[in-house]
C-alpha cells in the first residue's frame, strides 16, 4: 500500500460482531431509527461555532468547520432513504 507523504492510513481488524450491523453513509447502527438518529445528530451540529462543535458528538474535524471557509466547509448528510 502507498499514499502520499503525510497520508494516514488506519486499519481496524477484530472478532466479527455476533449482530448485524447496518451501514448508511457515514452512519453505522444496529437498527435503521440508529442510523437516522446519527444522521440527525450530524446535522444538529451544522452551522454551530467551532468551540461548541468541538464538544458536540461527533467533534471538529479541523480545517471543516463552519468557519474554515467555504472550500473547506462541512458536508452535510444526504437525506435519508427512509424520510424520501
Amino acid at each position: 500500500m502507498e499514499g502520499l507523504p503525510g497520508t494516514r492510513f488506519l486499519l481496524i481488524g477484530g472478532e466479527p460482531f455476533s449482530e448485524e450491523l447496518l451501514m448508511w453513509w457515514n452512519f453505522v447502527g444496529r437498527t435503521h431509527d440508529e442510523v437516522e438518529q446519527a444522521r440527525d445528530e450530524w446535522e444538529a451540529q451544522a452551522g454551530l461555532p467551532d468551540a461548541e462543535m468541538a464538544a458536540a458528538r461527533y467533534g471538529l474535524v479541523s480545517g471543516h468547520g463552519p468557519d474554515a471557509g467555504a472550500e473547506a466547509g462541512r458536508i452535510p448528510a444526504p437525506r435519508s432513504p427512509r424520510s424520501a
